[in-house]
Formats: C-alpha cells, sequence, structure tokens
C-alpha cells in the first residue's frame, strides 16, 4: 500500500511537470514551424525575381504555395486547438492561395475528441451531481467536437425533447492563450516587415473574443439577448436560435444568413460573431440556424453608425464617402499610389464586403497589386475586428458557394435605417437615395 502512495504521487508530479512545460514546448514547435515557412517564402521571393517569363513565375508560386501549404497543414494539425480556428480563417477561396485552401478545408472539422470518461468527470465537477441523476440518457460518442469545446446529445430526465450539451476540453484555455499570445508577436513582425495592416491589433481582440469564448453563462446570456432581439423585433427571423436550458446551402439561405447579419450588427451592435461553416445548420424546410454563442460582439455606438455610413459608401461605389468613413471608424491610413481614392474604395470592398471588387479573383495581401500594398492599414481599431471577420467568413461562403451576394446592397435599407433613426439621415436624404438606386437598377 506504501509503494502504492509513492507511485501515486511520482505520478501527479509528473503531470504537474509535465503542464508546466507544456506551454513553453507548445510555442518552441510554433516558432520552429513558422520561422520556416515565412523564411522559405522570403528565400522564394528573391529566387523567382530572377525569372523574367511571367508564366513560368506563375508555375512557381503555385508549386512553392503547395510546398508551403503542406507545412502550414501539418502545423495547425499537430499543434490543433488555437491553430484550427486560424485554419479556419486563412483557409478561404477568396483570401489564401488555392493550393492552402485545398490543403486547409479538410481542417475545419478535425478536432480530436476528449474521451467520455474525462467529459463525465468534468460534468460531474461542475454541475456537482452524477451524471445517471441528471440525464435520462447521455451519448457517449460526440455530436461534433471543435477547438474549445465537444457536443453531445442528451435527454434530461423527466422530459422528452432531446438536448445538446457543450463540455469544454480539459487544460485547453492556458494552451489557446499562449497560441495567442505566440501569434501576437508574429503578426508585430510581419507588419513590420510585409504586410502594412495592423495586425497586432486584430490578434488583441482576438484575444478578448477567444477568451469570452471559456465563459459558457455569458453564452447562454448572448443566446438568449439574439433570440430575443431576432424573433421580436420581425416578423419571421432570419436564422433559427438555439433556446438555453438552464443550470445545467443554396442562395436563399445564404440571403438569410446574411441578412439576419445585418439587422444584428447595424440595427443593434450585438452579433453572433463566429459564422464559419462547422456554426451553421441546414434545417428541415431550408432554414437556417446559428449554433455556438462563445463569439458575440456588442459593438460601440459610434462605430456601429461609422460601419453603418462605410456600407452606403460600399453599396454606391462612393470612392470619398469611403474615405470618410475609414476615419471616423479610426482606421488610419497611409496612401503609396497615384490613384488614392480609387484604391480606398477597392480597400473598402475587399475588407467589408462579401462581393469581391471588380476584377479580383482572390485577396492576397502579399500580391504587388494588393491594395494593402498600395495603402497601408497603420491603425485598425480592435472592436471592429468582429465585423471584417464575419465578413470575410460569410464571403468565404459566398465564393465557395459560386454565389457573388453583395451584403454592403443587401444591407443598405438597414444602414440607411440606422443612420436615419440616429439623426444623421434626413426623410430628403432618403428620397434622393430611393431615386438614385432607381436610376441604377433601371439605367436611367
Amino acid at each position: 500500500m506504501v509503494a502504492m502512495n509513492i507511485q501515486l504521487d511520482t505520478t501527479d508530479f509528473q503531470e504537474k511537470l509535465s503542464s508546466c512545460f507544456r506551454p513553453w514546448q507548445r510555442s518552441f514547435q510554433f516558432w520552429v514551424r513558422a520561422v520556416d515557412i515565412y523564411t522559405g517564402y522570403k528565400v522564394f521571393q528573391l529566387r523567382v525575381g530572377f525569372e523574367k517569363n511571367v508564366q513560368k513565375q506563375e508555375a512557381m508560386w503555385e508549386r512553392q504555395h503547395e510546398f508551403a501549404a503542406e507545412k502550414i497543414y501539418n502545423m495547425c494539425s499537430d499543434l490543433g486547438g488555437f491553430f484550427l480556428k486560424v485554419a479556419q480563417i486563412i483557409g478561404k477561396p477568396d483570401l489564401a492561395p488555392a493550393a492552402w485552401v485545398r490543403r486547409l478545408v479538410t481542417l475545419c472539422d478535425q478536432a480530436p475528441a476528449t474521451p467520455y470518461n474525462v467529459i463525465k468527470a468534468v460534468l460531474e465537477k461542475e454541475l456537482s451531481r452524477n451524471v445517471d441523476e441528471l440525464f435520462e440518457r447521455f451519448d457517449v460518442d460526440p455530436l461534433g467536437s471543435a477547438s474549445i469545446a465537444q457536443v453531445h446529445r442528451a435527454k434530461l430526465k423527466g422530459d422528452k425533447k432531446d438536448i445538446v450539451v457543450k463540455v469544454q476540453h480539459p487544460g485547453v484555455q492556458e494552451l489557446m492563450m499562449t497560441d495567442i499570445h505566440n501569434l501576437q508577436a508574429f503578426a508585430l513582425y510581419l507588419q513590420k516587415m510585409d504586410i502594412k495592416f495592423d495586425l497586432y491589433s486584430l490578434t488583441k481582440e482576438m484575444e478578448k473574443q477567444i477568451g469570452y469564448e471559456f465563459n459558457f453563462l455569458r453564452e447562454a446570456d448572448a443566446m438568449d439577448r439574439i433570440w430575443r432581439f431576432l424573433y421580436e423585433n420581425n416578423k419571421k427571423s432570419p436564422v433559427i436560435v438555439p433556446r438555453v436550458i438552464r443550470d445545467i446551402v443554396t442562395r436563399n439561405i445564404l440571403k438569410s444568413l446574411s441578412l439576419a447579419y445585418g439587422r444584428m450588427i447595424l440595427r443593434s451592435g450585438f452579433f453572433h460573431a463566429d459564422p464559419h461553416p462547422g456554426n451553421i445548420l441546414i434545417c428541415r424546410g431550408a432554414e437556417v440556424a446559428l449554433l455556438d454563442y462563445g463569439q458575440v460582439k456588442d459593438l460601440p455606438q459610434n462605430l456601429r453608425l461609422g460601419y453603418a455610413n462605410l456600407v452606403l459608401a460600399i453599396a454606391d461605389s462612393d470612392a470619398t464617402r469611403a474615405g470618410e468613413s475609414f476615419k471616423e471608424l479610426g482606421i488610419d491610413t497611409l496612401s503609396k499610389c497615384e490613384d488614392e481614392q480609387k484604391e480606398m474604395l477597392k480597400l473598402a470592398q475587399g475588407m467589408f464586403d462579401t462581393k469581391l471588387p471588380p476584377g479580383v479573383k482572390t485577396l492576397q495581401p502579399f500580391s504587388e497589386e494588393s491594395s494593402l500594398k498600395k495603402i497601408a492599414v497603420e491603425a485598425f481599431p480592435e472592436e471592429l475586428f468582429s465585423v471584417l471577420r464575419t465578413l470575410q467568413l460569410l464571403r468565404g461562403l459566398s465564393v465557395g458557394m459560386g454565389i457573388s451576394h453583395s451584403c454592403a446592397e443587401q444591407w443598405r435599407p438597414i444602414a440607411e435605417e440606422a443612420l436615419y433613426n440616429a439623426g444623421r439621415l434626413t426623410d430628403k436624404d432618403l428620397k434622393r437615395s430611393r431615386r438614385h438606386i432607381t436610376r441604377r437598377k433601371t439605367g436611367k
């Protein structure tokens, strides 16, 4: 018995020691791989510069992207957790090289599940009750597993309806925060050396938003708040919002999803901020359900109205108004080109609309033709990152489905309503706007 106690104590010590070193090991793995991928591109840029034939250059770039895609895939797959979210963000057909997209798209649903015995222990510790006492049935195999948590189908005792139980993976929060801090350091370097965009502010907002995902009580409150807004302020909600149990793809589908976001962002400022494919469920009757309310954003009034003004600028292709809206929103830019207004509008469309700018097939920030190479974004408000990310995710769905859909055009009436209610538009402005829209549609 004494020997057994010593062995248990030794095992416990080893586990604690391992948990202390895990963040350091994870940081080392990230930096070794990130530096390898980055330096690979820098060396290649020097090599490809000696090739004058454009077609041969394009073929060389494609091979380089395929080579890098395999390394990025292996990094995200091996590290998992936060890097699965990174894969979701960059592995989109409108943003990353095609080779990256083809490789990273398979990672979106590959988060490993936590064994049932661990899940059961977590539940019983948090709820202070035995699982068998609470549930008539609790499925051992999860319905799905994501980077932060996994979900199980269950049935409460005395209830006929099935429910979904969401449980966090133990120990994931500390590792995710380590990953984000490493990414912040890498973002600081990139924005100084290559990408003229305030990447650091975006990663700071990511840190805040992902931190919220670990608070399930906040998520339950957010789900209820969005449910009330969409169901009580509309004759019919564009999307389905699951209800909370306390204490324990077609064009029409895309338009419904986009409409719901337009209403949430521009009317209330409080919105679901993580619309990637894993959080969208197509129900019977082609209804759309939004899942996972861990990431929500409450946009300040000044940014909500400033963004409404930008929506009108994009919908009207008004370059002057787009530049004014950027300043109002606190987006500081530095022009490096002659046709500043044209590039400013292109930048606004690329960042804040689901429809790509005219003549643009993909948004590649490293390209010499990228608007970010011609107009540097020196400061970007952290609070606006969730809007930017939401638009990028919606556009990824749009491009991936082969649908040319402009949320700015769809949201135009909602943006006008928001500005009108705030006293920033008059009845005369609205009438002039309606005449302008009619002329554009009829070509008169």
